[in-house]
């Protein structure tokens, strides 16, 4: 890449990668209007529109349809805090509840 030095084994990757730089997202749900860069995120995203919860809480049952949210759940269970204030000390389980405190 030209603009970061990044390099790639396939010269699709790099075309793909670019779009980081351009801003460009092609691809755009039809349920929506939301688009997104690459094709999988788009899949990822359609799964929310179809109800489709693949990622399964082992410890209370809850489905989720994306594994990202599957993870920040689990923090419940786990008790994990990951974002922690600089200033005061005070942990949160979700970032969005950190940067409104901050």
């Amino acid at each position: 890449c030209l603009e970061c030095a990044k390099s790639f084994n396939h010269i699709s990757n790099l075309y793909r990668h670019r779009r980081v730089h351009s801003g460009e997202k092609p691809h755009k749900c039809l349920e929506c209007g939301k688009s997104f860069s690459c094709s999988s995120s788009l899949n990822k995203h359609q799964r929310i529109h179809r109800g489709e919860k693949h990622h399964k809480c082992l410890e209370c049952g809850k489905s989720f349809s994306q594994k990202s949210s599957l993870y920040t759940h689990q923090r419940i269970h786990t008790g994990e805090k990951p974002f922690q204030c600089l200033e005061c000390g005070k942990s949160f389980r979700h970032g969005n509840s950190f940067y409104r405190h901050r």
